[in-house]
């Protein structure tokens, strides 16, 4: 998820715009920018799905296409589930896909909750 810097101020302001306890600081924002409102999932009980370093929260979407047919998978519980099956890495899942070694970070995309575009889950590392 990207990530903004700001003031004190700037953030007291957000905080006090908003509605309910249900509405968080990227709902204010898309409001004041006239964006359309989204289904919030940026704060989620739901633990995420950690993997070296990075984050992936519930919800996240990942995606590959493989041979001209499309995969998805989805973060849910701590886990990356495709097709019903927990993977403990990127590659893992990407190698079941493939039935070969691959890396799976260069081979899928995420979508995380509050994105609109799909990126490459390798754009994430540090």
């Amino acid at each position: 998820m990207a990530t903004i810097n700001v003031d004190f101020d700037v953030f007291k302001a957000l905080t006090n715009l908003r509605m309910s306890e249900e509405q968080n600081e990227n709902d204010v924002l898309r409001k004041l920018l006239g964006l359309p409102a989204v289904a919030s999932q940026l704060s989620s009980d739901e633990p995420a799905w950690v993997w070296k370093g990075v984050s992936f929260p519930a919800g996240t979407k990942l995606r590959a296409t493989f041979k001209g047919k499309e995969y998805m998978g989805e973060v849910h519980n701590g886990a990356f589930l495709l097709d019903g099956v927990e993977y403990t890495s990127p590659s893992a899942a990407a190698q079941s896909v493939t039935q070969s070694p691959v890396n799976g970070w260069t081979f899928w995309q995420c979508l995380r909750p509050g994105d609109t575009q799909w990126i490459g889950i390798n754009t994430l590392r540090r």
